[in-house]
């Protein structure tokens, strides 16, 4: 079984720290005790580590040697339209689990009245979320949660390849519309925008358009706004992973 890892702070002097619920956790219902060993992470590398001693509030950890860990097999921003918070959270979480790199909320015309300025307050949920589904997944770091975004906004910021999921009939199947195997790179940069319940207005679509993001399909059948935001990134994902073995 693998072991479980926890993300922590900046390690200095062969030392890492565990604070918060976090550390509550591992103490109190995991019970661990000094000499355990687990995986720390601090963003920039991976360690095997064993605890050198439980306070109230923090857990320190002894750094033994440093892991290999697998790079992403590239850098994707998902901006999804805000919907329903119980099921955004619900993408949050598995974004995080497929490497989304980080995700960004987007006001779009259809998305519910209210949802764009009630998203501010959410946001340091969905950090604990990306947080705790990081340490899960066991990656090197939790995916930046950006401040909402409107469209427009939303539609502004460079990519190498940008994508959006649309669900109107003509839009190539998202498989064809990225690039054959032997050009993708680790350090290429991909954005999917993904819509809201209701899909785009013709507006958006054109504006998307306009601004330089190819409209891609994931078939005939209407998904809920969350399915199709990670069935696109798991497409993705395991795209560029998979040509990275061949």
């Amino acid at each position: 079984m693998a072991r479980r890892r926890f993300l922590v702070d900046p390690i200095r002097d062969n030392a890492a720290e565990l604070r918060g619920d976090d550390a509550r956790h591992l103490a109190r219902v995991l019970r661990a005790q000094p000499g355990q060993q687990y995986e720390v992470s601090d963003g920039a590398g991976v360690y095997l580590a064993e605890i050198a001693a439980i306070e109230k509030e923090r857990v320190i950890f002894r750094v033994i040697e440093a892991l290999d860990t697998p790079s992403a097999p590239m850098r994707l921003t998902l901006f999804a339209a805000l919907i329903k918070f119980d099921r955004f959270e619900w993408l949050v979480e598995k974004a995080t689990e497929l490497g989304v790199a980080a995700i960004v909320p987007v006001g779009a015309a259809r998305s519910e009245k209210g949802l764009l300025e009630a998203a501010g307050k959410r946001a340091v949920r969905w950090r604990r979320i990306a947080h705790e589904s990081s340490q899960q997944a066991r990656r090197l770091g939790a995916p930046e949660i950006a401040e909402p975004l409107p469209l427009a906004a939303a539609l502004a910021p460079a990519a190498g390849l940008r994508y959006f999921l649309d669900e109107q009939p003509g839009a190539p199947p998202l498989l064809t519309a990225i690039p054959p195997p032997a050009e993708r790179r680790s350090a290429d940069s991909v954005a999917l925008l993904t819509g809201p319940e209701g899909g785009w207005t013709n507006a958006e679509r054109t504006v998307a358009i306009a601004s330089g993001w190819t409209p891609v399909s994931l078939g005939p059948l209407i998904l809920r706004a969350e399915t199709a935001a990670i069935a696109a990134a798991g497409i993705l994902t395991h795209a560029w992973w998979a040509s990275q073995l061949e």
